[in-house]
């Protein structure tokens, strides 16, 4: 039986994209989008910087941050057990952790979160792989809609270029190679990388996801970025001459997420390119 036919018989909730909480919260959810090599963290990192500088309390929440799950994902990957379901479930599950326990709590106290992947990551690589389209959406409904989703659309020649200049290997999963798309990584990686192109356009047409052209310079996208955001900032929480780490620990937010603002990395809870 293949991956799209799987019909699930539970209740799961109404399709993404009707959730009671959307615009319940004081926060805004601001996510980035797009496939490795968009340019997207950068973009992100540099959207923090900015919105602390200006002294809005800004958390960041990241895809597969979850200790256990990367802890999970990783052993799977090692062994190559991983299905296409069992990637989505994986995922879903440490989705789950990063709702309840980072951006809900967060929204609710009026901070910005920003999301370097979002529902749309899944949608995007686990329908590439042949999961059914409305059986994700249906999975993610307990997910509220993001303020603003953005979306970095890089051509696949120069994604596929920035990759290969930046790393020394492509991974099994990352190239798509466990669903026997070609018989060389190289040209199972182009493939499966153009299906994640395919289905963001879907999703940019679905949910209508803010487009910026990802080849563009750095300072125009993020000044792009910017504007979009602007708009979203009046009456949301302030440092107000705290650190960042005072402002955190006031609101009962301190030690939920991957990093703050500015900083570097959490080792242990960093995910790597296809987690």
């Amino acid at each position: 039986m293949n991956n799209s036919d799987l019909n699930i018989n539970f209740p799961m909730g109404t399709r993404f994209g009707d959730h009671p909480d959307d615009g319940k919260y004081p926060g805004r959810l601001i996510i980035v989008e797009g496939i490795d090599g968009s340019g997207k963290s950068t973009q992100i990192d540099l959207l923090a910087k900015w919105l602390t500088s200006m002294g809005y309390v800004t958390v960041f929440t990241e895809w597969n941050s979850s200790p256990i799950v990367r802890r999970t994902t990783k052993r799977g990957k090692d062994q190559r057990l991983l299905t296409p379901m069992s990637f989505s479930l994986i995922h879903a599950a440490d989705f789950a952790n990063r709702v309840y326990t980072q951006i809900l709590p967060a929204l609710k106290s009026g901070t910005v979160v920003l999301a370097d992947r979002y529902v749309f990551t899944a949608f995007a690589r686990d329908a590439a792989r042949g999961v059914n389209r409305d059986w994700l959406r249906r999975i993610y409904s307990f997910a509220v809609q993001p303020s603003l989703a953005l979306y970095f659309k890089v051509p696949l020649q120069e994604s596929i270029r920035r990759i290969v200049a930046g790393r020394e290997s492509i991974g099994y999963y990352e190239s798509g190679q466990d669903l026997d798309l070609a018989p060389s990584r190289e040209e199972s990686f182009r493939t499966f990388q153009q299906r994640l192109l395919d289905e963001y356009d879907r999703l940019t047409n679905e949910f209508e996801l803010v487009a910026i052209d990802a080849t563009d310079t750095i300072s125009k996208q993020q000044e792009l970025v910017r504007k979009y955001v602007e708009p979203l900032l009046p009456g949301l929480m302030e440092i107000h001459g705290d650190s960042l780490p005072e402002a955190l620990s006031s609101a009962g937010l301190i030690g939920r997420y991957v990093r703050r603002s500015g900083s570097r990395r959490i080792p242990e809870t960093v995910g790597g390119p296809d987690g």
